[in-house]
């Protein structure tokens, strides 16, 4: 989290202070090696810290942040845009350097989990204080077991992403792979990205057009925070599947509207660029409630001690993989398939809706550590994990 905020500043720093397109692009690179370290200690670090039944809620507050920052971002360039003699730009890149301070000054305050602690060989009884501190109670003897047990196994896995690759933790490996690809899938980045020029597309004016995007940062902030407070309660899978169908219903809805008034060529009237509007802020809707929080908090939450460094990295660059092929590939694919874009990203929709209901199991109130038995439990997953050792009563260690 430290190296995250120090690269922010200076890419935020560069950014605020170019000269020319150079500095920029070494700007954004730094500023994409901060994201790169915060998305990957980030909600490892909040996961491991909260109690199971908090957890989702927590967790989710990563997400909540990132919405909030997009809000804020659009905010500032919606006012920005305005400022004359060219420094607008300036103050918007520069701004980033706030956030960035904040995420250096708690990095330094925040203690580290005892799951970190006890991993590095800390004696017991400094992860026992630091467990009681964090939980606010002396009663922490179950979880401080666990800890132990995680990390005696752990320490026999020395090749963590090898290790990956393994019959036992191929449930893990493939939501690592499939809930970053899904999450982008959605459509979520490249609509975030471009809703401004979408905006403009369809016959809204440049200042309008920032509006929208406030508007729809608006609509995605409150879905979060109802997320987190349903994502405990409800659990992951249910959120999921109805984010997944409200999403899937308001493509199609943006995707008919823009077919049928659009065509090869024109614009939309008044009502029905407000209608675009009203179905992508419901789309953002159920993306806040579902797949934008728990992109995030369910991988966080299933990887054992022993992998989970490996699989929260392998999660964090599929992730951003599929956006930088998204953001390459929007407007081209916005050029050649018209509403067309909007009925693929529906159909990515329906086949992670029915992923989720039939592969990924429900992961709310389980303890971290314990987290391998709700893959021993699923219909289909427990041929990976449960081996023949595991039956008679041993576990396969590496």
């Amino acid at each position: 989290m430290l190296l995250a905020g120090v690269t922010f500043l200076a890419g935020a720093a560069l950014g605020g202070a170019a000269v020319n397109v150079y500095m920029l692009i070494l700007a954004r690179v730094l500023l994409g090696i901060g994201v790169g370290f915060a998305n990957q200690s980030v909600p490892l670090y909040v996961s491991e810290i909260s109690l199971p039944k908090y957890r989702g809620a927590i967790t989710s507050g990563f997400n909540l942040c990132t919405s909030i920052g997009v809000f804020s971002a659009s905010m500032l360039n919606y006012g920005t845009q305005k400022i004359r003699a060219g420094y607008g730009w300036r103050i918007s890149l520069a701004m980033a350097a706030l956030p960035a301070s904040l995420l250096t000054l708690s990095a330094f305050i925040l203690p580290e989990t005892p799951n970190s602690l006890i991993q590095r060989g800390t004696d017991h009884q400094t992860v026992l204080t630091a467990l009681q501190k964090i939980r606010g109670t002396t009663n922490v003897q179950e979880e401080l077991e666990d800890l132990i047990q995680a990390s005696a196994i752990s320490k026999t896995v020395k090749h963590p992403f090898r290790n990956m690759v393994q019959r036992r933790y191929r449930p893990q490996l493939v939501m690592a792979i499939a809930i970053p690809f899904f999450q982008q899938v959605t459509g979520i980045n490249v609509i975030t990205f471009y809703a401004p020029l979408l905006f403009r597309t369809i016959g809204q004016g440049e200042s309008t057009s920032l509006m929208s995007a406030v508007v729809t940062g608006m609509v995605g902030t409150g879905a979060t925070i109802l997320s987190m407070l349903l994502v405990d309660r409800l659990g992951r899978r249910v959120l999921f599947v109805i984010g997944g169908i409200v999403m899937f219903i308001s493509e199609l809805m943006v995707g008919g509207i823009l077919a049928a008034q659009l065509g090869d060529h024109g614009g939309l009237s008044r009502g029905s660029a407000y209608l675009v509007l009203v179905s992508v802020s419901i789309y953002l809707a159920g993306f806040g409630c579902s797949w934008g929080p728990l992109g995030w908090l369910v991988p966080a939450e299933i990887f054992p001690l022993e992998i989970r460094s490996a699989g929260q990295s392998i999660t964090v660059a599929v992730g951003f993989v599929f956006i930088f092929a998204g953001a390459q590939s929007f407007l081209t694919m916005l050029c050649h398939l018209k509403s067309g874009t909007f009925f693929f990203f529906a159909g990515w929709l329906a086949v992670m809706t029915v992923f989720v209901s039939l592969l990924l199991p429900e992961t709310k109130n389980i303890p971290i550590e314990q987290m391998e038995r709700v893959w021993m439990n699923h219909w289909f997953w427990k041929r990976f994990v449960v081996t023949e050792e595991d039956k008679n009563g041993e576990v396969e260690m590496d």
